[in-house]
């Protein structure tokens, strides 16, 4: 009797730490599986995104430094004159007028977008009817589709001459023309993400201010926006990334001269130095090897405003 009892529990124990294969069991066992194999692909897609930034950092740095090094830090990066081709007084690098000239650049295409498109946005998600808002959301749709290139075709075509015959210039091909066309091509970005993020924000929230007899306009700029304020720096990060990137556009409105910035000068943004230059540099020659140092001031540049919107936006949600 004792033996029987002794391996009954034996079997009871062998059942629970070894439970029969039954259909439902295998069918756990290959849904486990499929999603161990998933998440294997999200971090190797993950782990090929940061190979990339890898990659292009190690060789933006590679190729960009010797030239740096050949020139000097602050003649290279202080230099008004940048003409690498003059064989009768030296030739010289300094890319003062391009970093000065896309600083402004995206500055102004800042002032001009961000209060549009903010605007846009909190229009599209708090105030606009639905088939009216359908219809501009697809408008901003189409704008985000349209090729740069063809920004800068338009803007050669029409914005040019109304700026040359608006304030009596030879050239209406200036920093201005080149504000106006970034500032129109951030628009898309801007206010799409500023949309999703306000229409993230609680509807509690603006319920209880409009309970406090705040006034509908009121609410939406003082609480959804001010809740949704990560969201719209995001936005602003993108804007900023699309406006000192772009090349096809502003090479063409903004007359592509390497000049102090001036509102109504032709300029040469540091994108547009590295096209216009890539075209006549030699293989392997100090000027190929400077536009690879353009590239890196670029690269960095880009980086630099990123980590110190991130950093602003963190600061305020910690306050």
């Amino acid at each position: 009797m004792d033996s029987d009892v002794i391996l009954t529990a034996v079997n009871a124990v062998e059942s629970i730490t070894n439970p029969p294969h039954t259909p439902e069991r295998s069918s756990y066992r290959a849904r486990k599986t499929v999603e161990q194999i998933i998440h294997l692909i999200f971090l190797l897609c993950g782990i090929v995104a940061v190979a990339f930034v890898l990659l292009i950092s190690i060789y933006l740095i590679l190729s960009g430094l010797p030239a740096i090094r050949q020139i000097g830090l602050f003649q290279f990066l202080l230099g008004k004159v940048w003409d690498p081709t003059n064989t009768t007084t030296g030739a010289q690098y300094g890319i003062l007028p391009f970093i000065l000239t896309s600083v402004y650049g995206t500055a102004g295409a800042i002032v001009i977008g961000v209060p549009v498109g903010l605007l846009t946005a909190v229009f599209l998600a708090k105030v606009a009817p639905p088939k009216l808002a359908a219809v501009i959301r697809t408008a901003v749709q189409l704008l985000a589709g349209i090729p740069s290139v063809v920004y800068g075709l338009v803007g050669m075509i029409v914005l040019v001459p109304a700026i040359r015959n608006l304030f009596h210039l030879s050239s209406g091909a200036c920093l201005l023309a080149a504000m106006i066309v970034l500032a129109i091509m951030i628009l898309p970005s801007i206010i799409n993400v500023s949309e999703t993020a306000l229409r993230a924000v609680p509807k509690e929230y603006e319920e209880a201010s409009l309970a406090l007899g705040a006034a509908e306009m009121e609410t939406y700029f003082r609480v959804s926006v001010h809740a949704a304020r990560s969201g719209i720096a995001a936005a602003v990060v993108l804007g900023v990334g699309r406006a000192i990137g772009e090349a096809m556009a502003i090479i063409l409105v903004a007359g592509n001269v390497s000049n102090m910035p001036g509102l109504f000068t032709p300029v040469r943004f540091l994108t547009t130095g590295i096209i216009s230059g890539m075209a006549y540099a030699s293989v392997g020659s100090l000027y190929q090897q400077a536009l690879y140092s353009i590239g890196l001031v670029l690269f960095l540049f880009i980086m630099l405003i990123n980590v110190f919107l991130n950093v602003c936006v963190k600061n305020r949600k910690e306050g």
